[in-house]
């Protein structure tokens, strides 16, 4: 631990300013910290430098230090609750620019200002616990989302039992173990809200450390005691008269057993499983072949001839690492990504981060905000499209063009030995349109060395020895990869799910899947999905994020049946047709939506089935608590 103003001083000069900064005034209670002249420049495209003069940060870091070291000896926090005026002036400050007002209560949340979340449930009631305790809630997923319904039903008292497929938690990070695997977002904001963790070792951690993370979640909240592993839920069926759910479980020796819930909540994500291509000759190859997200670490590719298929996300990942040990390596691209810089993807936390993060109050917060801001909200504008935009087909606005110009630049920067590679790694559809993906230079790097060939001609048909081009050339290879990502716009292709009337969700949704706010369904009493239709973010940010606003309002439909005494609900259609009307029309607004742009982010009607079109605040305000009146509640039926 640092003892003396100068060890903090050095330590602090790894600390990100402008938080730093914000949690200075809660510290001091001093708001001089905020100057004008000191207000942030962030670059989008830059490791998050701040424009802020060396030599003034040198003054600020002094002063700081001295505040820290005082909190440290026992001085305490001077204003730990700021007034709105000043919250608003911390707000703008750490974004480096004016933010709406509306963001000021999401802010006071997130910072738990008022003594606790909104997030946390509120059962506080005598009635409420024994209502609670008389419910019995299924979860289909011990991933992210599936620990955190388990941690807040155990925090409300409802009783609950969690259902995996898999051997352990995790999720998707259990499941895809490719090497390179990480994460894309900034893990200081890709964790739970109410469980950081100060030790992150990268900015964007691998998966063996996200497994790690989860694990420890599990441990820290006892909930392997509520889940059963290998067991697949095959099918949900509502039984009307009961008003319960019987859902048909599949235990790893084959035999099946029905179980009964009040409330069933999937927890299973979109990306989970696996999408193999349309192509003639599917499965022929005779050597070993798979997905990127049932890797074969039984097969050593040191020395041989590989294929890989696909340059999405996974394979921007995966290319690199193999590239240096394989004798060979053929990547076939359909349609390239967008990659935005980002120098520091692969690089350590600093220890001065480390400890600011774990030392200094309330700078976690501001970190988290200011990456909530920069990579969410600040770089919506974007993306958004311009309806008088007439500069072509490869943009949605001005503001769009410039972000593409500036990524070309990143491009040609790094393409300068090799400027045959530039066109072919250069989208033609607008930025923002499909998943873009991070760069720090090795995915060119790796498309640069000798032993890799980039081919853009159309696959014909795969063969026992390789993979035939439209131009007729063969491609001879002894392993082939397949990078083409996953059945996103499929929801819950695995579960046959029974409603009302035995009414079927598959055949409802006739192939495009929707919900209201991306939970709840009509027929569907009492059947809750996180990360369901409409509900994954574009612009990077974090779905975790996402999963916690969805989970409090789950628990607060379990607390609305509780109070009101109903045994089901389900939203009303006019709500749900509604709700849906502006999500379409809304998506329309994007990049995403360019009826120039086709990606996994539309279903097979070329309709926006995954994405939210509003801002992160509208998702947080509109999940604070179900509206009874968007509902139908039903009393328990009197059974004869």
């Amino acid at each position: 631990m640092a003892e003396t103003v100068e060890q903090i001083e050095e330590i602090l000069k790894d600390a990100h300013l402008p938080a730093l900064m914000c949690a200075m005034v809660q510290m001091t209670g001093e708001t001089d910290w905020l100057r004008p002249e000191w207000t942030p420049t962030y670059n989008p495209l830059s490791r998050g430098d701040t424009g802020i003069p060396e030599a003034e940060q040198a003054k600020i870091r002094k002063r700081a230090a001295e505040a820290i070291h005082a909190h440290l000896a026992g001085k305490p926090l001077a204003m730990p609750t700021p007034p709105t005026d000043v919250l608003r002036r911390q707000m703008d400050f750490v974004a480096g620019a004016p933010i709406p007002e509306q963001y000021v209560d999401f802010l006071e949340d997130e910072l738990v200002l008022k003594g606790r979340s909104s997030k946390e449930p509120h059962f506080e009631t005598p009635e409420l616990k024994a209502a609670a305790r008389r419910l019995k809630v299924l979860v289909v997923g011990a991933g992210m989302s599936g620990l955190l319904t388990g941690i807040r039903l155990s925090q409300a008292g409802v009783p609950f039992e969690i259902v995996d497929k898999n051997a352990d938690v995790g999720g998707t990070w259990f499941e895809n173990a490719y090497p390179g695997c990480r994460v894309d977002n900034a893990n200081h904001m890709y964790s739970y809200s109410f469980e950081p963790n100060h030790a992150w070792p990268q900015h964007f951690s691998p998966q063996p450390v996200l497994l790690d993370y989860f694990r420890g979640i599990a441990a820290k909240y006892d909930l392997r005691k509520h889940i059963r592993f290998e067991t697949l839920v095959e099918q949900l069926a509502w039984d009307d008269t009961r008003s319960v759910w019987r859902c048909t479980l599949k235990g790893k020796d084959g035999k099946t057993e029905v179980v009964e819930a009040n409330a069933v909540v999937t927890a299973v994500g979109q990306l989970n499983r696996p999408r193999f291509p349309d192509i003639e000759g599917l499965g022929t190859f005779e050597g070993p072949a798979f997905h990127s997200a049932e890797w074969r670490h039984d097969v050593d590719l040191k020395g041989k001839r590989v294929i890989v298929i696909g340059t999405g996300a996974s394979a921007y990942q995966f290319v690199p690492e193999i590239a240096p040990d394989v004798a060979h390596l053929t990547v076939f691209q359909r349609s390239p990504p967008w990659a935005l810089p980002v120098p520091h993807y692969h690089e350590d936390v600093p220890e001065g981060m480390k400890w600011t993060l774990e030392h200094v109050p309330y700078y976690d917060k501001w970190y988290r905000f200011q990456l909530f801001w920069m990579t969410t909200e600040g770089f919506l504008p974007m993306v958004k499209s311009d309806p008088k935009w007439n500069g072509g087909p490869g943009a949605v606005s001005g503001e769009n063009a410039m972000l593409r110009e500036m990524a070309i630049a990143s491009f040609a920067q790094q393409l300068q030995d090799r400027p045959d590679l530039l066109p072919k790694v250069t989208p033609a559809y607008p930025l923002g349109g499909k998943r873009a993906v991070l760069d720090n230079g090795v995915w060119l790097a790796a498309l640069k060395r000798d032993n890799v060939d980039l081919v853009t001609e159309k696959i014909e048909r795969i063969t026992p020895k390789g993979v035939v081009t439209a131009d007729g050339r063969e491609y001879e290879a002894d392993v082939l990869i397949y990078g083409t990502g996953f059945q996103a716009s499929n929801f819950l292709s695995f579960l046959k799910v029974k409603g009302r009337g035995g009414r079927d969700l598959h055949e409802t949704w006739g192939g495009d899947a929707r919900a209201y706010l991306g939970i709840t369904h009509p027929g569907f009493p009492n059947l809750f999905t996180i990360y369901g239709p409409n509900t994954n973010i574009v612009v990077n940010g974090s779905i975790i994020f996402f999963s916690e606003c969805a989970v409090r309002y789950i628990v607060g439909a379990l607390k609305l049946l509780a109070e009101t005494g109903a045994a089901a609900m389900e939203p009303k259609k006019d709500v749900y047709d509604e709700f849906n009307r502006k999500v379409d029309e809304a998506n329309a607004g994007w990049a995403w939506g360019s009826p120039h742009v086709s990606s996994w982010y539309k279903n097979q009607f070329g309709r926006v089935s995954q994405n939210w079109p509003f801002g992160l605040i509208d998702y947080w305000r509109a999940t604070l608590a179900p509206n009874p009146d968007d509902y139908v509640l039903e009393k328990a039926k009197e059974v004869a």
